[in-house]
């Protein structure tokens, strides 16, 4: 009998929970520095996974998570590019 497979789990850097990493967003950091939101979860480059909610995108900007995350200094426009993406995505 097959074992069964096993699922990815990310944690969300917004709200801390662990989640299986399909239902995740993907932030990614290219190594030109270049930070997007990363649909298909197979870009290279630095990941960080966010929940697929509206507070987690919001609070991303609001405590400037990438900043901590990538530890560089994220421009104002990829938080807002991001919530673009996201809410103009739903």
């Amino acid at each position: 009998m097959p074992k069964p497979k096993k699922i990815p789990m990310r944690t969300c850097i917004a709200c801390r929970e662990e989640k299986p990493k399909r239902e995740m967003l993907r932030v990614v950091r290219n190594s030109e520095g270049v930070i997007q939101l990363d649909f298909s979860g197979k870009l290279p480059g630095r990941g960080a996974y966010i929940c697929n909610s509206e507070a987690c995108v919001r609070k991303l900007r609001k405590y400037r998570l990438l900043n901590k995350t990538f530890s560089a200094d994220v421009p104002e426009e990829v938080y807002t590019r991001i919530e673009e993406e996201f809410l103009g995505g739903k």
